[in-house]
């Protein structure tokens, strides 16, 4: 098939404008072939493989066809997902640039009513939207579709399997008969079929042919091994690729949670995408991993429908889809422009019959391959850190280290020992007089039973006697018992003996006072020779202590009334340690804490330090320039559906 030009295809000085501005030049077989269709007003059914072009294909003519100054809605695009009608949303903007007064208005659940009010009833001319939503509005009035031009489904085998034909029909039957009606899709099954032949007049069918159903440009690997062992088949696989941009498939809500907990645990970043999440969180997720702040999306098949991003390396079917039209779009992920990609499915049992489906269904051979050993692992790392150290070396980035280097070989070092040395590093490596840390419960530092039996024996006692500092010392000999009561006796007898006598006449009595109020009359004047004690000199009685607790009563001893602070371990000096008020009780692990710090404040991994989940609460270490933000970042947050409270520790 010869490519075509866009400027061969009719279109407004406008659209060649946006289309030059985000530098596309040829049109794909698709829009080529769809949009001289789609201009002449013709009802189409387009069919072309995941990740061709079809958006362009048919948002390019609905731009056209808008009348910028009529202020109603004149094309109404469905998608299955909020996903993609949020990425066909942003197609349609950056194809609408340069045509003044067109406005692109998208409308899905968890989004606000009152932002798609006010967008409605300010003259929207195209709507995109889920099924669901569209429908609510028809049938609250705020979307009317009098002015329809034409009405596109997007994806429509996917609206079909997930239970949208009831939807479908009652917007298709609720739009006017005169309406330009689209079909598009990577599949045609027969419901969809049934429809086309119901609802579409005429229409043309334009179908790029191809040998596979699936992306040329991707390799495709399967893996038969157990359930057990897929998690630690997926961190070799990873390693071994060193790969940085991908998505993990999996069939249930619940195995990706399990997964995105498994590989935060072991050192990768993952975050999940499923349909439990808020629409919020997932858009926080997704503008993430379109900016490479993740390595790994773990997702679900409907929430990931619409994911665009063109440097995904690898797409994993952590569990093998249940229909193999889902492998289609699973795959379609990667491999998109031309770049090349990588499909890897994992199969256990008798899903290796699946296998042959797909194979049957895609016209295309998946090759079976091994799970790499631990050696094997070890080796790519290796190799991995060499190209690293060429690339180093030819660059000639290392100037600054030579005075180093020149002090250690003044010091008798040899040029071998220091490379050697200065590599050990840079891998992770500990010199030997560094104590080697131990994890409670952890015999992976104790040495062997062989090694241990093997330490030298205990000197004898005889050598300490050769020691100066034990000669110099001398065991006192034991005092005879003492009989206290008789050294106290005559020392008492002292000094009562020995006591001067009292120097001073007590002052004559005072009368009594004449009322009950009134002050004594003052004692009359007497020769003292020492002053007599008295009230204001005597010290303060000492406090009555407060009532003693059963609980003291009963162990005989007081418990101090303020609770002494537990000794906390000992945060690093550039970090802060902050306190959070969710822990075990409320479902949060580790991988929670960590991917609501990376995933609110977009920081690199390298921020957060320790992490300690109790009961009610948590304990975390972050960096500290970055510990206020963090702070004001996630009091804003939730985790697992519970509001943060953050603070420092």
């Amino acid at each position: 098939m010869i490519a075509k030009l866009f400027s061969e295809l009719g279109l407004s000085p406008e659209m060649l404008k946006a289309i030059d501005k985000l530098g596309f030049e040829k049109a794909a077989p698709i829009q080529g072939e769809a949009i001289p269709v789609l201009m002449a007003g013709k009802d189409v059914v387009g069919q072309s493989m995941t990740g061709s072009g079809k958006t362009a294909a048919f948002g390019i003519p609905a731009v056209e066809k808008v009348d910028a100054q009529k202020r109603a809605t004149q094309v109404l695009i469905l998608c299955p997902t909020r996903e993609l009608a949020v990425q066909v949303s942003e197609e349609i903007h950056k194809l609408a640039f340069f045509k003044r007064g067109l406005h692109a208005l998208p409308i899905y659940g968890g989004q606000s009513y009152e932002r798609q009010f006010m967008g409605l009833k300010q003259g929207a001319q195209i709507v995109i939207g889920t099924p669901g939503r569209v429908m609510d509005h028809m049938r609250r009035g705020t979307l009317r579709l009098d002015s329809l031009k034409m009405v596109i489904l997007d994806e429509a085998d996917v609206m079909l399997n997930m239970g949208f034909r009831d939807d479908i029909e009652f917007i298709l039957q609720a739009v006017p008969p005169t309406r330009q009606t689209v079909f598009f899709s990577a599949t045609m099954p027969k419901p969809i079929q049934d429809l086309i032949g119901k609802y579409a007049r005429e229409p043309v069918s334009v179908r790029i042919q191809q040998a596979a159903m699936t992306v040329p440009t991707v390799e495709q690997f399967y893996y038969e091994i157990d359930r057990r062992y897929k998690i630690e088949a997926l961190t070799r696989l990873i390693d071994i690729h060193d790969l940085k941009l991908g998505i993990v498939f999996c069939n249930t809500k619940r195995m990706v949670d399990e997964l995105v907990d498994h590989l935060n645990a072991q050192g990768y970043s993952a975050d999940r995408l499923h349909g439990d999440m808020t629409q919020a969180m997932r858009d926080r997720v997704m503008n993430k991993f379109r900016k490479s702040g993740l390595e790994f999306l773990v997702a679900t098949d409907v929430a990931a429908r619409g994911i665009d991003v063109d440097d995904i390396e690898v797409v994993f079917n952590y569990d093998l889809p249940y229909d193999v039209e889902d492998y289609v779009h699973r795959i379609g992920r990667t491999g998109r422009a031309g770049r090349a990609g990588r499909a890897i499915s994992f199969v256990a049992g008798r899903e290796l019959f699946q296998i042959r489906n797909i194979e049957r269904y895609t016209k295309m051979r998946i090759q079976r391959a091994q799970v790499p050993t631990l050696d094997e692992v070890e080796e790519a790392r290796a190799g991995s850190f060499l190209d690293k150290i060429r690339l180093t070396l030819k660059s000639g980035e290392f100037k600054v280290q030579e005075s180093k280097v020149a002090r250690l070989l003044e010091e008798g070092f040899s040029s071998t020992d220091i490379a050697a040395a200065a590599l050990h590093q840079l891998a992770g490596g500990e010199t030997a007089a560094a104590p080697a840390v131990k994890t409670k419960g952890s015999f992976a530092e104790r040495p062997e039973r062989s090694e241990r039996s093997e330490r030298p024996e205990r000197a004898p006692r005889a050598e300490y006697a050769e020691r100066p500092e034990r000669r110099a010392y001398e065991r006192p000999a034991r005092p005879e018992p003492r009989d206290y009561r008789e050294e106290r006796a005559p020392q008492r007898r002292e000094y009562r003996d020995e006591r001067p006598a009292r120097a001073y006449e007590a002052p004559p009595r005072a009368r009594p006072p004449a009322k009950e109020n009134s002050r004594p009359a003052p004692p009359a004047t007497a020769p003292v020779t020492a002053p007599a004690a008295s009230p204001a000199t005597m010290a303060p009685a000492a406090a009555k202590p407060a009532p003693l607790s059963f609980k003291e009563k009963q162990f005989k001893a007081p418990f101090p009334r303020a609770a002494v602070p537990k000794a906390s371990r000992a945060t690093p000096a550039d970090q802060t340690r902050l306190w959070m008020s969710v822990g075990t009780e409320h479902g949060v692990a580790t991988g929670d804490v960590v991917g609501a710090i990376l995933g609110e404040t977009g920081l690199p991994a390298q921020t957060v330090g320790t992490v300690d989940i109790r009961e009610r609460h948590a304990f975390v270490d972050v960096s500290a320039e970055h510990a206020n933000g963090i702070i004001a970042k996630l009091n804003r947050a939730r985790i697992k559906g519970n509001k943060l409270k953050v603070k420092v520790a």
